[in-house]
């Protein structure tokens, strides 16, 4: 293993207060004064996640299953994978497994954890934790009342084609796609 030149110290940021100017169901707003490297004081607003999962499921042709769903902040649908926030004590493979079925109605008898992605690190603590779904069994899902998808399949490429076309710009989707790419061409392998 080698040694960073850098001390992480250097850069930290010391909290001198703590205050919440919003919260809701499911996110809480923070605004903090901190002391930074320099010695001068500065504001910090951020927004505390729950944390959640993101699943790549890959049927038995080869294909992955993706979802259109509308999200209300953007006005528009989005091509995403499957996701959903982690429940409070939940473990985040239980909030894949969970997720997949409720959205899709899919199971998967292989689950391979690929990574984690932290997507707004500028104004948010959110982790999303990336998991690969094989083996998928065909079910009936249970979706929330307020939950309306439409799911499809496309291969690997075609997702990556999407991409490339700007159809498919929801971010936690494509950094798991581009970790499946890695990781079903061998780039890189399961670590034990």
């Amino acid at each position: 293993m080698s040694h960073s030149p850098y001390n992480d110290q250097d850069l930290a940021e010391v909290t001198l207060s703590s205050e919440t100017i919003a919260e809701g169901g499911m996110l809480l707003v923070k605004r903090d004064q901190v002391r930074v490297p320099s010695g001068a004081t500065s504001q910090r607003e951020y927004v505390i996640h729950p944390g959640a999962v993101v699943v790549i499921p890959v049927l038995d042709n080869g294909n992955l299953l993706l979802e259109r769903q509308f999200r209300y902040p953007l006005s528009r649908v989005f091509i995403e994978l499957p996701a959903g926030k982690i429940d409070a004590g939940e473990p985040h493979l239980a909030t894949g497994q969970r997720e997949l079925l409720e959205e899709t109605g899919y199971t998967a008898a292989e689950w391979i954890y690929l990574g984690l992605q932290h997507p707004c690190i500028g104004y948010s603590n959110e982790v999303i934790y990336i998991y690969l779904a094989r083996g998928l069994s065909a079910g009936q899902h249970n979706r929330d009342i307020d939950e309306a998808l439409q799911l499809f399949e496309a291969s690997l490429e075609e997702c990556m084609q999407m991409i490339r076309r700007g159809e498919l710009t929801d971010g936690k989707t494509m950094v798991a796609l581009f970790h499946a790419e890695k990781f079903l061409s061998g780039a890189w392998p399961m670590e034990a």
